[in-house]
Formats: C-alpha cells, sequence, structure tokens
C-alpha cells in the first residue's frame, strides 16, 4: 500500500510542485494512515489494499485519532491528506469509490497568530549582539534578517551566499510552490549579514564548495531545528515567553508593518502568500492602527 503512497507523492512534488516540507508531512500522515489500513485487513483477515478500504475503515480511523488525544488541527490535516490521497486514486481509476466522500473534519477556531512587542523584539536582537563568539554574529545576523524580511524559517535555511544582496539591500528567497520573491531589507539587517560573510563564515565553513549562507558548527547548512534550538536560547535569556518561535518573528514582521501603514497587498507579498485572506488575519492585530487611521481621515471624526 505504501507503493500507492510514494506515487502520490511523487504526483505532488513533481507535477504539483510541493516543497519538501509539504510533502514529508503528506508522506508522516499517509504512512499512519497506511498502517492502519494493514491493521484494520489483518484483523479482519483479509489482504489490505485500497481498493478494500471503505468509509467505515475510515471512520475507525478517526475515531482511533480521537482516541489517542490528537489535536483538532492535527486530526484535520491528516483528513486533508486522506482527502487528497484518495482524490488522486479515483482520478488514476485505482479505487471506484472515495472513502472519504461525506466525512468531514474537526471544526477548528481560527486562533489569532501572537507576535511580539517592538520592544521585545529589540530585545531579542539585542542579546547576540552582546557576545562576539562566530556563532553569535552568525545568530545576529540570521535573526536580523528573520525580522527584516518575514521569511519563513525554511526559506531562510534555504538560502545561499548569492541570495543576499548587502549593497542593494534585498534577498531573494523560495516561498511554498518553489515561487521566488524579492524581499527588501532594513540596512542594519543587511550590514550584520555582510559582517558574518566576510569576516565569521569563513571560520565555520570547511569546504568552499559549501553554497549555504548560514552553516552549522560543523560548517553544514544550518537545519530548521538547529535554528529552533538557538532561537530558544535568545529567548531565555532575553527573559521572553518560551512559547516564542522561529515563525513568532515572521508574525511579528507581519503585525509592525500593517502598524507602520504597509497596505494589505505589500505585506502579502512580502510574506509571499498566495491567498490575500490568509495575509489579512494580521488585520485583526492591528485595530489600534486602523483607529487612528480612521480618526485622522475622516472628516467627522475629527
Amino acid at each position: 500500500m505504501i507503493e500507492a503512497v510514494n506515487g502520490f507523492l511523487n504526483y505532488l512534488a513533481v507535477e504539483k510542485g510541493f516543497s519538501e516540507n509539504t510533502t514529508a508531512a503528506y508522506h508522516n500522515d499517509l504512512s499512519q494512515l497506511a498502517s492502519f489500513a494493514e491493521e484494520e485487513a489483518a484483523r479482519r483477515g483479509s489482504a489490505p489494499s485500497w481498493a478494500g478500504f471503505t468509509r467505515q475503515d475510515m471512520l475507525a480511523y478517526l475515531l482511533n485519532l480521537k482516541e489517542r488525544n490528537y489535536a483538532a488541527t492535527t486530526v484535520a490535516r491528516k483528513v486533508a491528506a486522506a482527502k487528497s490521497f484518495f482524490g488522486f486514486m479515483m482520478a488514476e481509476s485505482r479505487i471506484k469509490e472515495n472513502p472519504t466522500q461525506n466525512v468531514g473534519s474537526p471544526r477548528i477556531g481560527r486562533s489569532l497568530p501572537k507576535p511580539m512587542s517592538i520592544g521585545q523584539v529589540r530585545h531579542l536582537l539585542e542579546q547576540p549582539a552582546r557576545l562576539s563568539t562566530p556563532e553569535a554574529k552568525r545568530d545576529r545576523a540570521m535573526l536580523e534578517l528573520l525580522y527584516a524580511s518575514g521569511m519563513r524559517v525554511s526559506e531562510l535555511v534555504s538560502l545561499n551566499l548569492d541570495d543576499v544582496d548587502t549593497e542593494d539591500d534585498y534577498v531573494r528567497c523560495f516561498g511554498k510552490g518553489h515561487k521566488e520573491r524579492l524581499v527588501p531589507i532594513y540596512r542594519q539587517a543587511a550590514l550584520a549579514v555582510k559582517e558574518y560573510v566576510k569576516e565569521t563564515r569563513p571560520h565555520l565553513v570547511h569546504s568552499a564548495e559549501e553554497e549555504a549562507l548560514f552553516v552549522n558548527l560543523r560548517g553544514e547548512r544550518l537545519t530548521r531545528q538547529g535554528l529552533w534550538q538557538i532561537l530558544k536560547g535568545y529567548v531565555k535569556s532575553a527573559g521572553l515567553d518560551a512559547g516564542v518561535t522561529p515563525h513568532t518573528l515572521r508574525h511579528s514582521f507581519a503585525t509592525h508593518m500593517l502598524s507602520g501603514g504597509a497596505d494589505l497587498r505589500s505585506v502579502q507579498e512580502l510574506l509571499g502568500h498566495a491567498n490575500i485572506s490568509t495575509t489579512q488575519v494580521y488585520t485583526h492585530l492591528t485595530s489600534e492602527h486602523i483607529r487612528r487611521s480612521y480618526e485622522r481621515s475622516h472628516p467627522r471624526a475629527r
């Protein structure tokens, strides 16, 4: 059964252009579904196959997830992965009935991102600047660049040396679906990256062929997990909420841009959102800015 899953993953990567991270998430969810389907078939004494996986099996799978106390968001993601997979199987005529038809997902309340204040961001960025080690100079460049651009963590660790222009102050990154975008960055971030590349990175890399902009102590490309661990240390030293993650800087970037007067379409482009509805979640966090703009602009509000 896993062969069919692998065929679907190949379709997502090659034909749909899904990122490695997205296909990895689909792999994890569908591998779990395949294991459940095989266990159910064994319990019934039948040969495991997707053609024999019924709507009742799908409902049993959902019940199993709930009994294992998965969060509603996780269950919803796994259901979405199953729906996509079985839709593909139907299109390929590999099954005759879709077991996910009329199977609902858990209702999930819309959770708003929780950004840091401008002062908290400033305090966080000051942490590596207080140190003089090569790692701290690298970390300062990374955090400044994250906040300057609003990039996803996966986009940051995927950067190569030639993706950042420290003279014209912009970064080129590749988002979901390998879509390229150019994002301007403030001068302080560009200078931090420039200093890191010229003075620090040569002491960290072990091979002249390494293209990664940010590398770990082994001289290899830094991973998302590595960046997360680095940030945790600075969050702790800054005395901030332990719930702050690398993605919090992206939320903070978007919120502060809108609060500062940037229009929604511009922020959408900077974040690399395909749909503006994704960006609109941040407008709920800038009501005070909207109120001030209203009072300044409306002729009857003055």
